[in-house]
């Protein structure tokens, strides 16, 4: 491969940029910034300024604004950046001064200049800026050709500790290329390098060259669009998130079918995708259209109404309103609320009871747009129905990372549907490409042999094996970990199990005691598991794990406020609050299976029936990306579902529409039986980034996984220039 100097690369791009109708602008140290700021800023606001009969603001007025500008931090400043700023003139007038135009985000005057000189600790030279109203939003840091392109994300790295300051703290986005591949990221020191993204066009093919990431991404009005619209000032933890190319086209094609016609569509993103924040911009973003009149986001489950709502309060405060009960619900649709989070139970009573339905008969025919979250779920029946029916002028459209297709089907429906098309897709195939989401680790601890599985030595077996390799699996403590049982009265066997060790780390345990005590359903078990006991007081049991909870904590949860003592559990695990004694085991049935999500859970046991979708869902609890030491998710499998495994990875292959030439491979690394630990694949993911690539480079990447398990393997190649794979772990 050619080499080609950061000199090369940095003019090839401005010739580029000035095609594209940027001005370039000569500003050698920070004196000309100020006075292009100033003369920028004045033809920015020209309508405003002409207003009061003036073209330019005055010295002081202009030192005002700098002052103005000048205070407050990183996450602050952007805040300014999209507000206007109140200028009292001498004269006694108020000049409202815009520094983003956010609406007609094409109406920005676009700049760019190279090489301008900073002095902070140390004197710095930038290799290329954009300016936007002549604040530096944008900047640009090239390698030569052949350069590892992290030295070029260390080295803004190092800028934030030694040279950005005044205007330079404006910058909203970084990009970083050494010609070959060219990534961006929000300007959020320290966030690491995993937080970087390549651009690509709506199918996710990347555009990993320069030219082709600056004449996509850098056009004047996409870029204008992502600043002003798809950069979200994440209020929880005070930092900037741009949105990922995926979460860009998602959000747009739902944002074009509301607009433009009164059909519906689902979005098949992969789990663990970043789901909450593609969803969260789409409601964000039609509420301000002015012929919608409201928008609810419908979960399926308090716990994830609880969790949306706190996510979502993460991003902007107030900036949508829950609903505790049916009664709340209704006053919010009676009031000017532009964005609801509620459950389907809520909405279907709402609809359904003449008490309620009476009530809000008055908005049946609005303009009411609904995102379902989790839409593989509970559409299926009359609750869906119902709604449907009441809101006669409703749109609606659905979030999914397993959607139902003919072959999983629910008595024969499928989201296609319920839902109409997808809108975009993001597969699981997709995510780990772009190291958006992790692999899997799995492993069967006693797989292949058949068992009794309520057998009482079984389980302490079980569990001494979870308690001696608990602090391997998450690094001591640093991850946590969740063990999805049968039934509710297997559950309450473990614990009391896991009690009688005396275990060394934290274990708590939720579920819900109704009537079905093995909470199997179509998503999770399939229905094949049994009861341990029939004949348990699950409510008493729950308070007795309740007492150890609170005596372990010092909390005072009981039965009658489950809804309190979940959350706290959601807290623990999550691990985000230095202050919180963490929870590393929670031992569940059905709960914390679909839509839970936390980084720093990295390991689910399972004694239990898994198929298919519900399957997936489970094991993507733990494929988020953190950091360098989690690489994977890590699955222990305490029953045999290797089968249902293959069957996920079959049709998730068909899916994919990947090549059929390894199928087999996936296969084949299996068949060690007995009480020992058994590496099975990396499910779906490692191995299927080989697709990714040319299949005539299938073989060296095929020999660097099998590496990573110590495999033994040989390939042959076959008169029909594919190739053919078999291996076997070392048992």
């Amino acid at each position: 491969m050619s080499t080609q100097s950061e000199a090369a690369l940095e003019a090839g791009l401005i010739a580029t940029l000035l095609q594209m109708d940027y001005e370039y602008v000569q500003i050698v140290e920070e004196d000309n910034m100020y006075a292009n700021f100033k003369r920028q800023l004045e033809v920015h606001n020209r309508k405003r300024l002409e207003e009061h009969g003036r073209s330019e603001f005055t010295t002081e007025e202009f030192e005002k604004i700098l002052i103005y500008l000048e205070g407050g931090t990183r996450f602050e400043k952007a805040k300014k950046l999209r507000d206007l700023y109140p200028l009292d003139t001498a004269d006694g007038q108020r000049i409202w001064v815009e520094f983003l135009n956010r609406q007609q985000w094409c109406q920005n005057e676009f700049q760019i200049s190279n090489q301008i000189t900073v002095e902070g600790r140390k004197k710095c030279r930038y290799d290329v800026t954009i300016l936007i109203n002549g604040l530096p939003l944008v900047q640009i840091e090239l390698k030569r050709r052949g350069v590892e392109l992290k030295q070029a994300y260390n080295q803004i790295q190092r800028y934030h500790k030694t040279s950005f300051h005044g205007l330079f703290d404006y910058i909203q986005l970084f990009v970083i290329s050494n010609g070959v591949n060219t990534r961006y990221f929000a300007n959020n020191p320290n966030s690491g390098y995993k937080f970087t993204f390549n651009w690509t066009d709506a199918a996710n093919h990347p555009f990993n060259e320069l030219d082709k990431f600056a004449i996509f991404f850098l056009e004047k009005c996409t870029l204008g669009k992502i600043i002003g619209k798809y950069i979200v000032l994440h209020e929880g933890d005070k930092s900037l998130m741009v949105l990922r190319p995926y979460q860009f086209y998602a959000v747009e094609k739902i944002l074009d079918r509301v607009q433009n016609s009164n059909d519906n569509g689902y979005i098949w993103h992969t789990t663990g995708a970043g789901k909450t924040l593609t969803s969260f911009k789409a409601a964000q973003l039609v509420s301000e259209l002015d012929d919608v009149d409201k928008v609810m986001f419908v979960v399926d489950r308090h716990d994830l109404d609880t969790q949306t709502q706190s996510e979502y309060e993460a991003f902007e405060p107030g900036a949508v309103d829950s609903t505790d009960n049916t009664d709340e619900l209704v006053k919010r649709l009676q009031s000017n609320s532009k964005i609801i989070i509620t459950t389907i139970q809520k909405l279907n009573a709402a609809v359904s009871k003449t008490w309620y339905s009476s009530k809000i008969d008055a908005i049946r025919h609005s303009r009411i747009v609904m995102i379902f979250d989790e839409c593989h779920r509970s559409h299926f029946g009359d609750s869906h129905k119902k709604i449907m029916k009441f809101f006669d002028n409703a749109q609606i459209f659905g979030f999914t990372g397993t959607p139902i297709f003919t072959e999983n089907a629910v008595d024969g429906h499928t989201t296609k549907e319920i839902f109409g098309n997808c809108l975009h897709k993001y597969l699981i195939k997709d995510a780990i490409a772009d190291e958006n989401v992790l692999g899997f680790l799995v492993e069967y601890y006693h797989g292949n042999e058949i068992v009794d599985n309520d057998n009482q030595a079984r389980m302490e077996e079980i569990a001494r094996f979870i308690l001696n390799n608990f602090n391997k699996s998450t690094f001591d403590g640093e991850f946590d970990a969740l063990f999805a049982v049968q039934s509710v009265p297997m559950l309450i066997r473990y614990y009391k199990i896991f009690k009688s060790l005396n275990p060394k780390i934290r274990i708590g345990a939720v579920f819900t005691y109704a009537a079905n005590n093995s909470q199997d359903d179509e998503q999770t078990g399939m229905g094949t598991g049994k009861y341990v006991s029939e004949s348990v007081g699950e409510a008493d049991e729950l308070q007795s794990i309740m007492d150890d909870y609170n005596e372990n904590y010092g909390t005072s949860f009981t039965t009658e406020n489950f809804r309190a003592y979940y959350d706290d559990i959601n807290l623990r695990m999550k691990k985000k609050k230095a202050d919180m004694k963490p929870l590393d085991l929670c031992l569940v049935v059905g709960m914390f299976l679909t839509g839970f999500d936390s980084k720093k859970l990295n390991t689910l046991y399972v004694d239990k029936n898994m198929e298919y979708h519900g399957l997936l869902q489970a094991f993507s609890r733990t494929n988020r990306v953190l950091n360098e030491k989690k690489r994977f998710g890590k699955i222990v499998c305490f029953r045999d579902l290797k089968q249902c495994s293959d069957v996920v990875i079959e049709k998730a292959l068909k899916r994919a529409l990947l090549h059929p030439v390894l199928l087999g491979y996936l296969y084949s690394l299996g068949g060690c039986k007995g009480w020992r630990k058994q590496i099975d694949y990396c499910l779906l993911l490692s191995v299927e980034r080989i697709f990714i690539e040319d299949i005539l480079n299938v073989q060296c990447r095929l020999f660097e996984i099998l590496r990573q398990f110590d495999c033994s393997f040989h390939c042959q190649q076959v008169d029909t220039g594919l190739i053919t794979f078999s291996a076997s772990p070392s048992c």
